[in-house]
């Protein structure tokens, strides 16, 4: 199934399941979103719970917070993470910090979701990783799914929970197809929030990722087992905020090196957080080599292709780190 089918259905059944739930945001209606996410919605529920707005981020944002305070349940959708910055203000001091300022007498049952990340030719105003950017902020919880499991079980959960979830998807995702289980497929599936998933179990290396670059730290993986013999563990975060620290530490616990996997900025980043954890907790003690990050270019992404494909982190990459904090020949 592909992800952005899983979606589609994640978000009819909570259509169903909860009459309070409504979607709004650029073109989700009657273009049925701009990536096909809201297809057949309009039909099904009609105007009143699935709205075209103006291309006013700042308005509808603004609107939707309103609404989850009144009692409702918005699913917010930006064309782009890159046009949320319209809107962070709504984000970040109105929906994540309400709870805290009312004495945790005021939720905010709201999610913030749309494509975010590097896409293909779209340049420096629409390839940022905004991963980092929501994660800081108390308050907030972001997901962000690699596959259709993770993209069907994490928005449901999203939908479901009683404060504002940010739901970081991936356009170049949309399309792929990924396997899904019986389980997956009930309409009571759900993933919690916080919790990592080994798509792959190792013993000489953990590779920690999220999102489309899970893609290529499997690839990498399986040409590091038929080249060098190295046994890769790779984590799918799935969850930002909460970040599961447990899954990581436990891992590094067996592996004795770690490697992070991020398409973000170097600075401040995911990666730079998942460094911090090794170093403050005991997986300190059994790391057998410094952590290693990978990330993208610490430049705005190129518009022109050869120029971004070498912005951003692939698979040859990650086998020439890997093979690094091995200390295995080049």
């Amino acid at each position: 199934m592909p992800v952005r089918d899983a979606l589609n259905i994640a978000l009819e059944e909570e259509f169903i399941r909860d009459e309070r739930v409504f979607l709004i945001g650029e073109e989700v209606a009657q273009y049925n979103g701009a990536y096909k996410v809201s297809k057949g919605l309009l039909d099904k529920f009609g105007p009143k719970r699935v709205i075209d707005t103006p291309i006013t981020e700042a308005g509808f944002a603004g609107l939707a917070v309103g609404a989850a305070l009144s009692g409702l349940r918005p699913i917010c959708e930006f064309m782009t993470f890159n046009f949320s910055m319209q809107a962070i203000d709504h984000v970040v001091n109105s929906a994540a910090k309400i709870l805290y300022m009312s004495g945790g007498t005021v939720t905010c049952p709201i999610v913030f979701r749309g494509p975010n990340g590097s896409a293909a030719g779209v340049a420096a105003q629409h390839s940022q990783d905004y991963s980092a950017w929501y994660g800081a902020i108390p308050g907030l919880k972001v997901v962000s799914p690699w596959d259709s499991e993770d993209a069907k079980g994490l928005l449901k959960a999203a939908i479901r929970d009683p404060n504002p979830v940010v739901v970081l998807e991936n356009e170049l995702q949309y399309g792929v197809s990924f396997p899904m289980s019986q389980e997956a497929m009930s309409q009571d599936f759900i993933l919690p929030i916080g919790k990592a998933k080994i798509v792959r179990e190792g013993k000489d290396v953990t590779i920690v990722s999220h999102s489309r670059s899970i893609n290529y730290c499997l690839e990498a993986a399986e040409k590091l087992h038929s080249e060098e013999g190295i046994s890769s563990e790779i984590i799918n975060l799935r969850s930002i905020r909460p970040l599961d620290v447990n899954a990581i530490v436990n891992s590094v616990k067996k592996t004795n090196h770690l490697v992070a996997v991020e398409a973000g900025f170097p600075q401040f980043g995911v990666g730079s957080e998942i460094c911090a954890i090794a170093m403050e907790t005991e997986a300190f003690d059994y790391l057998d080599a410094p952590v290693e990050r990978i990330t993208c270019a610490d430049i705005p992404t190129p518009y022109a292709e050869n120029l971004e494909n070498l912005s951003f982190p692939n698979t040859d990459v990650i086998v020439k780190v890997v093979k690094r904090t091995l200390y295995r020949k080049k």
